[in-house]
């Protein structure tokens, strides 16, 4: 067996089923010095195609092009960068809706795990017994804030810390 194998393009793989309209979408953002355009390309896969136990379930391959031209400001220039990202689902999407639940999914990252991470310090954390019950805290502490209406939850805090009675006027406690 040799050490490389070759890899296969979707086009090499499926070829009898040509892209139709639905399943091509192309959407450009241009913000923080940098224009990205997104290619998304659908695959419909036939009924068992995994090769694991558990893999047999999917029935689309979705495939996204990324292309993004980033401002460099040493060199006054744009930098062309380019990645592909390969996902598999187990529902039937047109090619806009699997192109924003991939960029809707950074909304947990920048909502979740950056808020536990730096706000409420889960990183900076030494508790090495248990963590889990102050994780737990942490994301009740969370849950709190945000369905009392609270969408900065360093300020929330910090408002909490300097009166003690606001936060027991919370609901859902």
């Amino acid at each position: 067996m040799p050490i490389f194998q070759k890899t296969y393009t979707c086009e090499e793989t499926y070829p009898a089923q040509p892209p139709q309209d639905h399943r091509h979408h192309t959407h450009e953002i241009g913000r923080h010095h940098r224009i990205e355009r997104r290619l998304t390309r659908m695959w419909s896969l036939p009924p068992g195609v995994g090769t694991e136990d558990g893999h047999t379930h999917f029935c689309t391959l979705v495939e996204i092009q990324r292309h993004t031209d980033v401002f460099d400001t040493r060199q006054k220039d744009g930098v062309l960068r380019q990645e592909t990202a390969d996902y598999l689902s187990t529902a039937t999407l047109s090619a806009a809706h699997a192109a924003h639940a991939v960029r809707a999914h950074w909304g947990i990252e920048n909502r979740l795990h950056y808020v536990r991470d730096v706000t409420l310090g889960e990183d900076a954390s030494r508790i090495r017994h248990n963590p889990g019950i102050f994780a737990l805290l942490r994301s009740f502490a969370l849950n709190l804030l945000r369905f009392n209406g609270i969408s900065n939850i360093s300020l929330g805090l910090y408002d909490n810390a300097l009166n003690f009675d606001r936060l027991l006027a919370y609901q859902g406690l």
